[in-house]
């Protein structure tokens, strides 16, 4: 876990106001989750990040470090990258804030058993992607399939989803989604 998201997550109820069990009615998780969240004990999920973000209506992206919130770049380089860590999934997406574009783009990293958790991910858009190396079980809806490398899925993201590293090695996607989701 981005040793930052504890203290950020800390800071951000605290500057609203906002008790642990305020922010958990707010966003629809338990106290407990949040207070474990916030000593470190507990890496959040995407879709529990999303869900504490989008109750302050802000992007994911601000519970990490080298996250650009200012610069409008054109080219990347390797190191300029975003990384959000999410315990055994790792993000690298292209640029800092994307609230004023319409594309994501990002290399999602899944370790053998990461999961982006048992609470489906929802929200408006769509997205795509290309697994690069090794297995991923792509759960939309009631469909499930295990994409390996070249194999790629494309989905409405209103349609609860779900992605899960079946394998036994390190499984890389290349992903977008429109509008940005984190």
């Amino acid at each position: 876990m981005d040793a930052d998201i504890p203290a950020r997550l800390s800071a951000m109820r605290a500057a609203h106001g906002l008790t642990q069990r305020d922010l958990a009615r707010r966003c629809g998780l338990s106290h407990t989750t949040i207070a474990k969240i916030e000593r470190g004990e507990m890496s959040p999920t995407v879709s529990s990040l999303q869900k504490i973000a989008a109750s302050f209506q802000l992007p994911i992206t601000v519970f990490f470090s080298g996250a650009d919130h200012s610069e409008e770049r054109i080219f990347y380089r390797q190191g300029d990258l975003t990384c959000i860590s999410l315990g055994k999934h790792t993000i690298r997406q292209i640029g800092g804030n994307l609230a004023r574009h319409a594309l994501q783009m990002m290399e999602d990293t899944y370790a053998p058993g990461a999961d982006t958790g048992e609470a489906m991910l929802r929200h408006a858009g769509e997205e795509a992607g290309l697994v690069i190396r090794g297995e991923l079980e792509v759960t939309v809806g009631s469909q499930v399939c295990i994409l390996r490398a070249g194999e790629a899925y494309f989905f409405e993201s209103r349609i609860p989803h779900r992605f899960r590293n079946v394998g036994a090695e390190v499984c890389v996607v290349v992903a977008a989604n429109t509008p940005p989701s984190l």
